[in-house]
């Protein structure tokens, strides 16, 4: 038998690094000395804006990317996508040389020369001239993180839908695992590869180089994708394990298992479209917060900037915790060996990994008590790491219930419910983290004052999302119920 559906899971693995890399930039290069919080004078509450909208921008985009890599084809489909997202990247790196044109009246310059005549137009004594180059670049950068969401809407609608193609029901968690744990690898790299670039040749080429990955990516994707039953690179054996889960009378091999299609508004009327909505829109969040926050949270509770060694290692060390979730894309295979069915199995993984964000409570206390940040980046990365494996079992969960023809409809729409709730969560931190540190010691939550009391407010509610959400959708899913297209 080939294995050529691990060539594509590998694909669809490299993507997501690629993805999780183009969101990393502006994170890793926002804080310290010479970063774009320096240069432009944001606030913690412009930046939070700019990750908030960011996340609901991509929330309103998943939610008709799904549909229209289902009309597309996952072929095209995921090429536009990673087209956009890819060009998207690159455009940050000219929002400086536009703020500078904008407010300076002076395109015809460099990055440096941008950065120059900023510095030059801050200190000229004008009025206001500070607020109009921080409230400048923070539309720009909107803008071009807007296109950047617009691309990257695509990702996981199409990989979920290309993971149903290629892998019966039993290998799919284990699949999305690997594949999104691409999300974590793409996290790892990022420390040591963007604040290096950043530091030796600016931030805007960090974001050039990045982004360019993406298209080296789409020359590779042309010629190896084409669906199972299209593939001459996919043998017979292969075939018909891939279609084991197809109720048919003809050789599996031969099976097709694409379904009817589900109009997008009668998505809308099955509980299990809602679980999954639930499940996304109490949990995204709390792997966003943390994958934009965490270089900030160094800098502002132990004066550890991104780009110092200390920095690198410490995001290094987390992510690398996180890449445990491939072992939570495994479990619930265990369950399904011994008699559960795939939904059951999954549900009965994802409440372990449930109690494991709980351990957040205490990042933030022992932190502070050890005067070292080795205690959050532990707990965080294990948090990390239960998310990512709850991710894989809750994205497959999609493939369980709905025919192919509908998987990535669902995913996007679940996806935008995850966007909304990293909207809320990041937009509200970043308003709490400002309002924190004004107020002071006047600010208090137990037993933290100032920032540090804001901090403790969002790794509490990060902490209890994940069993919330299973219990919820617990109670609109509470067995196995595939949908039955009328």
């Amino acid at each position: 038998m080939t294995n050529y559906r691990w060539i594509i899971c590998a694909m669809l693995f490299l993507a997501t690094t690629v993805n999780y890399m183009d969101r990393q930039v502006l994170s890793l290069t926002f804080p310290g000395e010479g970063g774009i919080q320096q240069e432009f004078g944001w606030s913690d509450e412009d930046y939070g804006t700019i990750t908030a909208y960011f996340s609901i921008i991509y929330a309103v985009c998943m939610l008709f990317a799904g549909k229209f890599v289902d009309w597309m084809g996952t072929s095209k489909g995921y090429l536009w996508a990673i087209f956009v997202w890819s060009t998207g990247a690159v455009l940050h790196a000219f929002c400086g040389i536009a703020t500078c044109g904008i407010v300076a009246g002076e395109w015809a310059v460099g990055f440096e020369g941008a950065k120059e005549v900023l510095r030059s137009f801050s200190e000229s004594g004008m009025a206001d001239a500070a607020l109009a180059i921080s409230a400048t670049s923070v539309w720009l950068f909107l803008g071009a993180r807007c296109i950047l969401a617009l691309g990257e809407a695509g990702n996981f609608p199409a990989a979920i839908k290309v993971t149903a193609e290629y892998f019966p029901k039993k290998d799919r968690a284990f699949a999305t695992a690997i594949f999104n744990s691409g999300a974590s690898v793409g996290a790892l790299i990022a420390p040591f590869t963007i604040p290096v670039l950043a530091k030796f040749f600016g931030w805007e080429m960090a974001f050039i180089v990045i982004g360019a990955l993406g298209y080296v990516w789409m020359g590779f994707w042309i010629f190896l994708y084409k669906k199972p039953n299209q593939n001459p690179k996919v043998n017979a054996a292969e075939l018909t394990y891939i279609n084991q889960d197809v109720e048919t009378n003809a050789d599996p091999k031969d099976a097709t298992d694409d379904g009817p299609s589900i109009g997008f508004l009668k998505c809308f009327t099955y509980r299990q479209t809602w679980s999954f909505i639930v499940g996304k829109f109490m949990t995204d969040g709390v792997w966003w917060f943390f994958l934009f926050w965490t270089p900030a949270y160094l800098k502002a509770q132990f004066e550890i900037n991104p780009t110092d060694v200390e920095g690198m290692v410490l995001i290094f060390v987390l992510y690398l915790i996180t890449m445990l979730s491939i072992l939570g894309g495994k479990l619930p295979t265990f369950f399904i060996n011994r008699g559960m069915n795939a939904y059951a199995g999954r549900m009965r993984a994802m409440l372990i990994f449930a109690f494991f964000p709980l351990l957040g409570l205490f990042a933030q206390p022992l932190g502070g008590v050890f005067k070292t940040p080795w205690f959050p980046i532990i707990l965080i990365g294990i948090l990390g790491a239960a998310h990512q494996s709850w991710s894989a079992n809750i994205f497959s969960t999609v493939g369980d219930m709905f025919p192919k023809s509908t998987i990535a409809t669902i995913t996007g729409i679940g996806g935008m419910a995850g966007g909304v709730g990293s909207f809320l969560i990041n937009k509200g931190a970043g308003a709490l983290f400002t309002y924190a540190e004004n107020q002071g010691a006047a600010f208090s939550f137990v037993g933290f004052e100032g920032k540090p009391a804001g901090y403790m407010i969002i790794f509490c509610i990060c902490a209890v999302a994940y069993l919330v959400g299973w219990v919820i959708m617990k109670v609109l899913v509470p067995k196995y119920k595939p949908v039955i297209a009328e």
